[in-house]
């Protein structure tokens, strides 16, 4: 296989810290993020360079009703762009340690440094009129419509043919830049392992000459296709719950897919085959990365394959024409 290089930019899914059937207890999501952490020390022990980025989609759903549950008892609730910079300080210190410990446990000299990072978005992004980026828990049909009747939640199917497939959504704008792009490059090109744009980033516009909050939740992957722009990585790849890629998902006829060109992966995105709330971004992400920021590769695969997929033995891979 052609050396594709070593500069990485790797986009963590929900499981990589909380499991769909968990509770999302600490014990639980630190549980999770030690065995990411043992994964990504693998890449790091072949000399992959990486940066990494993640969700928050679970942690920062249950912050928000804590904060909204907290008003019973006479604390003022944060809003959402802070709640995700809470969430951001959250996983980005349990990454960090994790893969602290278990770079000490195998005897690597590496440093790993989490950068609470703010996105660019436009302030007239139509996301903003009709929101799409699923957070907190999964809901039936039943709690679903009466959490929406009470909160007045936007409430959508996400998940098609499961026990439980509604979740909260809310307005998710397409990324422009992060802001904290020069000190995170600084960090990566010096050797250092960092973390950033956790969640997609905390999501701000210009207005009146200044830079404020909104509320909205980014997508980690379109996001992080930015940051790996940023950072002029070889390889992109996102690590979820799925080794592939498919086509006619929840079909008789689904299928997997081991390689697409962007100009295959366009026309099966544009045909409807990648949910919008799920594997639509993902696709989309990667499209962006090869096509627009002219990367080697964008790969999609499973968290525990990470390694066989950057050998080429599994995941699927976006590549140029």
């Amino acid at each position: 296989m052609t050396d594709l290089g070593k500069r990485i930019l790797i986009a963590l899914g929900g499981n990589a810290i909380k499991q769909a059937h968990e509770k999302g207890t600490y014990e639980e999501q630190l549980r999770n993020v030690e065995k990411t952490a043992a994964q990504l020390a693998k890449l790091v022990q072949r000399g992959y360079h990486l940066a990494i980025t993640h969700g928050n989609g679970p942690q920062v759903g249950a912050l928000l009703i804590q904060q909204e549950e907290g008003q019973r008892l006479g604390i003022p609730p944060q809003p959402m762009d802070v709640c995700g910079a809470m969430t951001q300080g959250q996983i980005g210190y349990m990454l960090q340690q994790a893969l602290m410990n278990e770079f000490r446990k195998i005897g690597l000299d590496k440093l790993a440094a989490t950068v609470v990072t703010r996105v660019l978005v436009r302030k007239d992004d139509p996301d903003f009129q009709d929101p799409s980026k699923p957070v907190g828990p999964f809901y039936d049909e039943e709690t679903a419509k009466k959490l929406a009747e009470e909160r007045g939640w936007v409430i959508k199917k996400v998940k098609p043919n499961a026990d439980k497939p509604y979740r909260r959504v809310v307005p998710s704008p397409d990324p422009i830049r992060p802001l904290e792009a020069d000190a995170i490059k600084k960090l990566y090109d010096s050797g250092i392992i960092v973390i950033a744009s956790g969640g997609g980033g905390i999501p701000v516009i210009e207005e009146d000459g200044k830079i404020k909050g909104v509320e909205a939740v980014i997508d980690k992957d379109l996001a992080g296709e930015r940051m790996a722009e940023v950072l002029g990585v070889d390889i992109f790849m996102i690590l979820t719950d799925v080794e592939k890629v498919k086509l006619n998902y929840g079909k008789p006829d689904e299928r997997e897919i081991d390689r697409m060109t962007v100009s295959e992966a366009k026309k099966y995105y544009e045909e409807g085959h990648f949910l919008p709330g799920s594997m639509g971004p993902k696709v989309k992400a990667c499209i962006r990365f090869v096509e627009e920021a002219g990367g080697k590769a964008a790969i999609i695969t499973h968290l525990e394959k990470a390694l066989d997929a950057l050998e080429g033995k599994t995941g699927t891979w976006i590549v140029p024409d």
